[in-house]
């Protein structure tokens, strides 16, 4: 049933009182008329009449305005000084029998504000799609996009790199490195940014633009290599490198703040939430599948042909995003914010502070703006010439990691010694993290030479042999089998928990690396199969992967859950940041490990690797009894 609809008969049958609030009166130029903070000078009388209506299980509530605007006694609504029984625009009128705020309190925590003139907020339940709210599935389409986006540029990279720049197999993995560095960080402050300025819908449209643009940036590099420019010039380099900067900052913008926005559609404690980011999940990973075409296309047809492809797709996500905005129930929205003439702070700061209504300068508000233009503006020509020049990342990522390791073991020493504890097994769980995702994230760079290179990729499909492109199967394998084993492995851990076998968070971490370690074996054995000049068969690459994708599927989900579970209240944004940060310091390291492929060869980099993982997998087991100790009942 929709909330605020018609009231129903018999005993519960509403109850109507009006009530007429005088907020104040004061004239433009008067004196004696004192002033509202945050209302306009020159506004007189506001006269608001509000109607409550009761109904059967609650309260909703619809607002009738209106003002006077006579010459001398300007209503709130128009300008002083307008002419009597002059036309108004009406600026929010609801019917006596419906309310526009039905079912829809005001939740400080989200950010939620109405302005006048903004059309109204439709949150009831009843516009659903399978049982879900429509804007959670405007959000599986704008991310399934810009995922598309993302892999598809993912995919061929290295390989566009390595075959079209000229650039050597450890320039091309030690770039590569370098860029999902500032990949995986940017999120960090693009995320921060929007709680506490933008909103999530600004800087999912900032981000999403910026990505398009650095895609287009790319092709045009692209083209221009394709007549004849000389890829080692200035021009050409900065061009190249502006279009990786231009992408780590549009992720940062877009990444964490789309997901924030699926989350908060949903009350805390509702049963379809789970569900709803499994959907969301989805999206994902049919983008990243449906990546590998571009990839194709990019290897087969002309490397501009895949950047264009994957910036249309960009493109297509923000115009979902944008036709779809008015089913996103409020959420997303900039924080609340009510400019304070003079720049003064109002008298009732702690009143609206409770009311999550929390009154802004409005001049802090014009800086704040300012800054975040110039911090894009620095981070991306900073971000681009450092990945040009990999070392410096490299060296970044060592004074980067060392103060936050010590950082965080003061905070381990300050604490009481249950938090104290807990905090050690965050520090040793990123840590085993950040090595899996270096080996893992591989699959974009120094796997995807050795398909190029040593594996046979031809087919035969009705009689015809097709050659896959080694961009198509390392962006579209991984995917597939998520989207395959992703629903029987979350049935699983439900069946082992209710057998009480379920693994605690550690043990599947250690159960991730070991896998991942298997899936380089396999990689391994594929390697010695072609030996020097040869190739080996696609089941070797197919079966890594098989073994890369049940080693995440045991990991990846559990990670930030059991960060937040063990996380001190007052720490939980800090760890999740580090989180995030010790993925992008294990991209970096695993950049500078691919690269040594050219001089090693893949098979015994491949082997160091399996070593690695297999290793650091039963290390963490072994570990788990004492982890398990220290968490102190967190599972």
């Amino acid at each position: 049933m929709r909330d605020g609809g018609d009231a129903p008969s018999g005993k519960h049958r509403p109850q109507l009182a009006s009530h007429r609030l005088r907020f104040g009166q004061f004239r433009h130029g008067n004196s004696q008329g004192r002033a509202i903070p945050g209302v306009r000078h020159g506004w007189s009388c506001c006269e608001v009449s509000v109607t409550l209506r009761a109904a059967g299980r609650g309260r909703t509530f619809g607002a009738n305005v209106s003002a006077p605007a006579s010459r001398g006694q300007g209503g709130c609504l128009g300008r002083p000084g307008r002419r009597r029984n002059a036309r108004r625009k009406p600026i929010r009128r609801v019917a006596s029998g419906r309310s526009a705020d039905a079912g829809n309190p005001r939740d400080p925590g989200q950010g939620e504000r109405r302005l006048l003139g903004d059309p109204p907020v439709n949150t009831s339940e009843e516009r659903t799609i399978l049982g879900h709210p429509r804007g959670l599935f405007v959000l599986f389409f704008t991310e399934m996009w810009e995922r598309f986006s993302f892999y598809s540029m993912r995919a061929f990279l290295v390989l566009y790199m390595v075959k079209a720049i000229q650039a050597s197999q450890k320039m091309g993995n030690e770039v590569y490195g370098a860029y999902l560095g500032f990949v995986y960080a940017a999120p960090f402050l693009g995320g921060m940014l929007a709680d506490r300025i933008l909103g999530q819908r600004r800087a999912i449209v900032i981000g999403g633009f910026l990505m398009a643009a650095a895609q287009f940036t790319l092709a045009y590099h692209a083209l221009q290599l394709g007549r004849g420019a000389d890829p080692d010039t200035f021009r050409m380099t900065a061009v190249f490198f502006l279009g990786l900067g231009l992408l780590a900052a549009g992720n940062g913008f877009f990444k964490p703040n789309i997901s924030s926005i699926v989350g908060a559609l949903y009350k805390q404690g509702d049963p379809r939430r789970d569900g709803a980011f499994t959907i969301f999940y989805m999206g994902i990973n049919i983008g990243a599948l449906c990546a590998g075409v571009s990839g194709q296309i990019a290897e087969s047809r002309g490397w501009h042909l895949g950047f264009i492809i994957a910036g249309v797709g960009m493109l297509l996500g923000q115009v979902i995003f944008f036709l779809g905005k008015g089913s996103l129930m409020g959420k997303g929205l900039p924080p609340r914010r009510e400019p304070v003439p003079g720049g003064e702070l109002a008298q009732d700061w702690p009143e609206r502070m409770r009311e999550g209504t929390t009154p802004t300068i409005t001049r802090g508000n014009h800086l704040s703006t300012f800054l975040i233009i110039v911090g894009v503006l620095v981070f991306i020509p900073v971000a681009a010439y450092m990945m040009a020049h990999p070392h410096y990342v490299q060296q970044l990522a060592v004074y980067v990691a060392v103060p936050i390791l010590i950082y965080l073991l003061w905070e381990v020493a300050r604490a009481d010694r249950v938090e104290g504890q807990r905090m050690l097994v965050i520090i040793v769980l990123c840590c085993f993290s950040a090595l899996f995702w270096a080996f893992f994230e591989l699959a974009g760079s120094a796997v995807n030479l050795f398909a190029d290179q040593k594996v046979d990729r031809t087919i035969t499909w009705f009689g015809k042999a097709i050659e896959l492109k080694a961009s198509l199967l390392t962006a579209s394998i991984n995917p597939a089998y998520i989207i395959l084993l992703g629903i029987p492995f979350a049935k699983l851990w439900v069946w082992l928990n209710r057998k009480s076998m379920e693994p605690s968070s550690p043990l599947k971490f250690g159960l991730g690396l070991i896998q991942l370690g298997a899936g380089f074996f396999a990689f391994y054995m594929g390697g010695l199969q072609a030996g020097e000049n040869g190739r080996c068969s696609l089941i070797w690459l197919c079966l890594g992967f098989f073994l890369h994708t049940t080693g995440e599927l045991c990991l990846s989900p559990v990670g930030l859950s059991t960060i937040t579970k063990l996380s001190p209240a007052r720490l939980v944004s800090t760890f999740m940041g580090v989180w995030f940060l010790a993925s992008a310091l294990g991209n970096v390291f695993g950049g500078w490990v691919g690269g040594h492929t050219e001089d090693l060869g893949f098979t015994q980099v491949f082997w160091y690797i399996t070593l690695a993982g297999v290793g650091s997998g039963f290390l963490l087991i072994i570990l788990t009894p004492l982890l398990k100790r220290l968490m102190h009942g967190v599972k």
